[in-house]
């Protein structure tokens, strides 16, 4: 099994750094089953799915030691109670609008987003027929990579949509650098992996009802 690395651990839940290219729970076929959940099964021998990341995204990942704290954190993620930081690198030159931001420089993503039957798991955003989706957005520098400009961004989900993320920012027109499935080829192939990692977690402990905050930088 291959090393885990686990950045906070008490006896009722653990929070776990994902590699990018990991999946969080197996696939279908026998060359899926290596995933985030059995490893972390496997070392410490209670650990249960609370949430997931997509199979190319990295970061932090909360994984309960018992089902009641697995139950009460699966709700304060449905409840929003869960504040989530996410660092990508996009294409572009985004730039902030300050008559949208808000008091701290916060933009708005609001797009529906439904499931593209024909083309599954792929996402689509559909005002009739898409579930109501919000992302938060804030410049951190503009940089460059191969030649392209780009721009590292900190991103907020209010919702926890499937694909979300990559979505939103696609759809701004600013796709993620490496996002095979929602860029088109010259920004899908700037990076050999996609580049958004799940960089902070802050929540109130289930049961201690102590604050926790929790950080990963990304690897880019």
């Amino acid at each position: 099994m291959s090393a885990l690395n686990c950045v906070y651990e008490d006896e009722h839940l653990l929070v776990l750094d994902k590699p990018s290219g990991l999946l969080c729970v197996p696939g279908r076929g026998p060359d899926k089953q290596d995933c985030l959940s059995l490893r972390a099964l496997q070392h410490f021998g209670d650990a249960l799915v609370v949430h997931r990341l997509d199979q190319a995204t990295s970061g932090l990942v909360i994984m309960a030691r018992n089902p009641g704290v697995q139950r009460q954190l699966g709700q304060a993620f449905a409840e929003r109670q869960v504040d989530k930081r996410y660092i990508a690198v996009v294409a572009g030159d985004l730039q902030a609008g300050p008559e949208t931001a808000d008091a701290k420089g916060w933009q708005l993503i609001d797009l529906p987003i439904a499931a593209d039957w024909e083309r599954r798991p792929l996402r689509v955003i559909d005002h009739e027929t898409g579930k109501s989706s919000q992302t938060l957005w804030r410049v951190v520098e503009q940089t460059g990579q191969q030649e392209m400009t780009c721009t590292r961004v900190l991103l907020s989900p209010l919702t926890g949509r499937t694909h979300q993320l990559r979505l939103h920012m696609a759809a701004s027109g600013h796709a993620i650098l490496g996002d095979a499935l929602y860029a088109d080829e010259t920004v899908a192939s700037a990076s050999p992996r996609l580049l958004l990692h799940a960089t902070a977690l802050e929540l109130v402990h289930p049961v201690t009802g102590a604050l926790l905050m929790l950080k990963s930088e990304p690897g880019f």
